[in-house]
């Protein structure tokens, strides 16, 4: 059973009646659901990963204290506490009453603060600039059960994707990237014999190639040790992971090299195709570099236009 389906399994049995007739007054306040760092929350789980952080549990999340008060939320901790220590198998560990931060009873906006920065989803444009998308990725992920107030439900609907400007500066950045590590340095120091610093450039190609492709999904990617199993599932490059894999996992060779030089420029030319089929360019070349700032014109907010066309990456 994957962790989700167990955290909502659970909640659904052993958490939802107790709330209900224990809490049925504060009940319109709260919500409940699974959502955050753990791999669990992406659906990522595996045998290996229930070696640490895997267990029944849930969140319960709660509005201020001038809606739920402290001791009302104590005694939520103390119920949450009670519940069964087993189910369908599992175990639930040794933790705190409140659940540690995954599980338990926490306050919604402290749980936004530490993986956005506000406590309710209103961020300004530096902040979307300068936010990770593993931590967006952590603040939308997994799901909520059940939430009667609305509120952790329309915070994560103000952060389900990147602004329209945003967006594109992150792209045009990410393209220039590559068009730098891949198509010119790549190259280059294959040609100088520096085959660590060619090994550089393309890992450097490579997440600039994952991040621009989870821009045009218009998804976030995630932490990067998952970076490559959500790129498998996007609904765009298909086979895209295999591709970036064999340029990190390969050697530098002349003949490995002559494949990677001629695999980076495969991997160029189906961003640009796809690029200039959703009309996001007007450059008509093979040249990323040219695309990167053509998609850079295309950013409404002329002060986020004209900032260093790197700014956001």
């Amino acid at each position: 059973m994957k962790g989700l389906e167990l955290a909502k399994a659970y909640f659904e049995e052993c958490g939802r009646p107790v709330f209900e007739e224990q809490f049925a007054g504060l009940m319109p306040y709260l919500a409940f659901g699974l959502f955050g760092s753990g791999s669990e929350c992406f659906g990522f789980d595996d045998e290996l990963s229930r070696d640490h952080d895997f267990e029944p549990g849930f969140m319960v999340l709660l509005p201020g204290e001038d809606v739920v008060s402290r001791r009302d939320a104590f005694l939520l901790e103390r119920a949450y506490a009670k519940l069964p220590k087993s189910f369908k198998g599992f175990e639930r560990q040794p933790v705190s009453p409140v659940g540690g931060d995954r599980h338990g009873v926490l306050r919604y906006a402290d749980v936004f603060m530490n993986s956005t920065g506000t406590p309710d989803g209103c961020l300004t444009q530096a902040a979307w600039l300068t936010l990770p998308g593993y931590a967006l990725a952590e603040a939308v992920n997994g799901e909520i059960f059940l939430d009667n107030y609305g509120e952790v439900t329309r915070i994560r609907k103000s952060l389900a994707g990147w602004p329209e400007d945003v967006r594109f500066k992150k792209l045009a950045g990410h393209l220039l990237l590559m068009a730098q590590a891949g198509q010119y340095n790549y190259p280059r120091c294959i040609a100088r014999g520096e085959t660590g610093a060619a090994q550089l450039a393309a890992v450097k190609f490579a997440e600039s190639a994952m991040e621009a492709a989870f821009l045009f999904a218009d998804r976030y990617m995630p932490y990067y040790k998952w970076c490559f199993r959500a790129l498998k599932g996007l609904p765009v490059f298909e086979g895209l992971a295999e591709k970036l894999e064999y340029l990190i996992s390969t050697g530098n060779d002349p003949d490995t090299a002559e494949e990677k030089t001629g695999l980076i420029e495969t991997v160029a030319s189906s961003f640009i195709r796809e690029l200039q089929e959703r009309g996001w360019t007007k450059a008509d070349c093979g040249d990323l570099e040219k695309h990167a700032y053509s998609v850079n014109d295309r950013i409404a907010d002329a002060q986020l236009r004209n900032r260093h066309i790197l700014a956001a990456v």
